[in-house]
């Protein structure tokens, strides 16, 4: 017994000087709860035959770096440097210092989200968004849901619940996670109707389709896959006369949706919005936070009738949009009037237009640097490597960059030096290829971030 009475109470341990600062920081209850866990298992070690003061003496450490753990958060700034820009686990877009500001001051603040200032009634959250989406993409109107696959969801219930919906076979699309066209179709109401063939779908495939069960004929951009070969299908302006003759809604989703055309940046070039608006689509879809850099929505723009109607699904409620990513959105959307400074102003395209020399050069640099602050037995050197948008933008096409080859003793070292660099307390993300951990700088701004995130390994 004498083992167990070298244990504090739990009472003793709060009023320790140990346990006022823990209180202190992480409350009364979760320290009580850490301790009562300690000593259970401190009484059990003693009884598998510990020493009882030693066991007493480890206690106030041990509960404190349990506390520690469950205070720490998995959501903790990252250095990127996979190669994809655009990274769907690692939050995609970041956003412009516009965008930042304008988020702090909605969550700081009470705004006028749904409320005329003028009039003093009620107003709605979507026109702060409405006008510059019309200007951006020459739309009659815009409406503006919480990601993309929602905005195709909705259009998709509103138009097409308990009617028929025309696709291409080959754009039947998997999205992240295993999410695909036909289950979102499902769960909207709609009847899929599938025309063509996987390579190849004519226009006389959707015209033989047509019914007085049709809804809408829904045109989708694969922006995250390409069929290659002998192929054919029907662009958006054909379809335009034949869903307007039948009196069908033609949807066209362009999944990421560029607002600018990217060749001007050296970049494959991306239908616009605003080119799908002009071919003729009844509504176009895409995402807030893929190319166009903002945070995460589903944009639809189009004709002002069939936006009204979407705004009357109650769907919309459902998927509306906070204050914050209203205000964050709109931040990001006034970018693109400006568009001589947009490269050097949004994140996005600052990192996917970078210069490849001042990446070589940045890469030069740090080698010595990083090699410095690694493991013992791991060494770094400069290295070229290609670097690509993600989020299923440009699937195919890569970019040059240049890198930090990271290698070790063992054919295991790249694993274990990734698991070390993914522990840090700013982790550092990369990707492993060819027997080596390989850090793309292209996402990589100060050089000061990744030295400092390598000092505490």
């Amino acid at each position: 017994m004498s083992g167990y009475r070298a244990l504090p109470s739990v009472d003793q341990l709060l009023q320790s000087d140990v346990g006022r600062r823990l209180t202190e920081n992480h409350g009364r209850q979760a320290v009580t709860t850490a301790i009562r866990q300690r000593l259970d298992a401190a009484r059990q070690a003693i009884h598998d035959g510990a020493d009882g003061a030693a066991e007493a003496a480890r206690l106030p450490h041990l509960v404190a770096a349990d506390l520690a753990v469950q205070a720490a958060t998995q959501l903790r700034p990252m250095l990127n440097l996979t190669g994809t820009v655009l990274h769907t686990n690692l939050g995609r877009a970041i956003m412009a210092d516009e965008a930042i500001v304008a988020a702090n001051v909605a969550m700081a603040s009470s705004l006028a989200l749904e409320y005329d200032l003028q009039t003093g009634g009620r107003g709605q959250r979507d026109d702060h968004l409405r006008g510059l989406l019309c200007e951006l993409t020459g739309a009659e109107d815009a409406t503006v849901v919480n990601n993309n696959a929602a905005a195709v969801l909705i259009a998709l219930n509103t138009f097409g619940q308990g009617r028929n919906s025309i696709v291409s076979r080959g754009e039947l699309i998997e999205i992240g996670g295993a999410f695909r066209l036909p289950d979102i179709m499902a769960r909207a109401g709609t009847t899929l109707v599938e025309v063509g063939t996987t390579n190849r779908t004519h226009l006389r495939d959707y015209q033989d389709a047509l019914s007085d069960m049709t809804g809408l004929i829904l045109k989708v951009h694969t922006s995250n896959y390409r069929i290659e070969g002998f192929t054919a299908e029907v662009p958006a302006p054909q379809l335009a006369p034949v869903a307007r003759q039948a009196g069908v809604v033609l949807l066209n989703d362009l999944g990421a949706g560029s607002l600018v055309d990217l060749s001007q940046w050296g970049l494959r070039r991306e239908p616009t919005v605003a080119e799908a608006v002009a071919e003729g689509a009844d509504l176009v879809t895409f995402s807030g936070d893929k190319l166009l850099g903002g945070p995460q929505a589903g944009f639809i723009v189009g004709r002002r009738h069939l936006i009204a109607q979407i705004n009357r699904n109650p769907l919309k409620r459902v998927l509306r949009l906070d204050k914050i990513r209203i205000a964050a959105l709109q931040a990001t959307l006034r970018l693109y009037r400006d568009p001589d400074r947009l490269a050097a102003r949004l994140p996005v395209l600052r990192m996917l237009s970078r210069p490849l020399d001042d990446i070589a050069t940045q890469a030069r640099r740090l080698a010595p640097q990083v090699a410095a602050l690694l493991p013992e037995g791991y060494g770094a050197a400069p290295c070229d490597c290609a670097s690509q948008i993600g989020s299923g933008a440009l699937p195919t096409d890569t970019i040059p960059s240049a890198g930090l080859r990271l290698t070790g003793r063992g054919g295991d070292a790249p694993d274990r030096l990734a698991a070390r660099l993914r522990a840090l307390p700013r982790p550092v993300v990369g990707h492993i290829r060819d027997g080596a951990l390989i850090l793309d700088l292209r996402c990589l701004g100060d050089d000061a971030d990744l030295l400092e995130a390598l000092a505490q390994s």
